[in-house]
């Protein structure tokens, strides 16, 4: 039983993995772009859902003889290839930061390429693979409890804001908002059936302690941290409160540390200063796995 319930979540990982250039492309805007609606090629994005769901490659571009890239394309670094899909903005946020650790999530200036200048969100290995690893942890740690349900279906999210973070310092409240009332929901239901190892309430109000204190730092210096990190924070709030207090603690403490390293990585090896913004949500939804596992596995 154990081995059929870690295939069953490493098959649900790739394939919900693999969705996630074609969404992250159309998520990775500023504030005030829209949605993306075409390729980098310009063809219009058809598919299930509007053409949110659906192949990282439009199907003209995905035909044989197509040319992999557009004539007036920017080359793609190694490092971009490798996370996803990508702006051409630079990874510096130029307004002002508290910390290396932080940034504001929804207003940091970027520069959007237009559909001829894109590059092209060929098919990526990185994304299904992360999504399928961290599927396959939870699945262990947790076994065949009914939570297990909700941490496989709020894994993608995590990944694909993880992703649009990384990109444009943003986490769209798209994904954000649906992802805490998914959490709430997922496991209030969870929490019916035989056998949870949690409490939906402490999971209530895990997210409303996590959420709370990223609104405070919001209030305090809200160029130091975005308002999509305090979205954020509700719903691994919910995940992590499900475990208790003790796994709330560790798992939005970690969040900080890792950033904190990233941080002190980049001032060490790139020469950044505390006014370099980087993506704090990755380091939040890391955090928050590492607590998540360790809470599933002493429960």
């Amino acid at each position: 039983m154990d081995a059929v319930l870690l295939v069953v979540a490493a098959v649900w990982g790739a394939v919900t993995g693999l969705l996630i250039p074609r969404a992250a492309y159309r998520f990775a805007v500023e504030p005030e772009e829209p949605w993306r609606t075409a390729c980098p090629a310009g063809h219009p994005l058809a598919g299930p859902v509007r053409g949110w769901l659906g192949p990282p490659r439009c199907a003209p571009c995905a035909e044989p003889g197509a040319p992999a890239t557009p004539a007036a394309e920017t080359p793609v670094r190694p490092e971009e290839a490798a996370a996803g899909p990508s702006a051409t903005a630079p990874e510096s946020d130029p307004s002002p930061t508290a910390a290396p650790a932080l940034h504001p999530t929804t207003s940091t200036p970027a520069t959007i390429p237009t559909p001829a200048t894109a590059p092209v969100y060929a098919p990526r290995l990185l994304a299904p693979v992360v999504t399928a690893v961290v599927c396959v942890a939870l699945a262990a740690a947790t076994g065949a409890r009914p939570e297990l349900i909700a941490w496989l279906a709020l894994t993608p999210v995590a990944v694909l804001l993880a992703v649009v973070d990384r990109r444009v310092h943003r986490l769209p409240d798209p994904l954000t908002l649906p992802l805490a009332a998914a959490a709430v929901l997922l496991l209030g239901g969870a929490a019916l059936l035989p056998g949870a190892a949690g409490s939906w309430t402490s999971g209530l109000l895990g997210g409303l302690a996590l959420g709370g204190f990223y609104f405070l730092l919001f209030l305090i210096n809200p160029n130091g941290m975005g308002f999509g990190d305090v979205k954020l924070a509700l719903a691994l709030g919910v995940a992590l409160g499900w475990y208790g207090w003790a796994v709330l603690f560790v798992g939005g403490f970690a969040g900080f540390l890792f950033g904190a390293a990233y941080g002190l990585g980049l001032v060490l090896l790139r020469g950044a200063g505390r006014k370099t913004g980087i993506p704090f949500g990755p380091f939040m939804i890391t955090g928050a796995l590492a607590a998540l596992l360790l809470g599933a596995l002493a429960a």
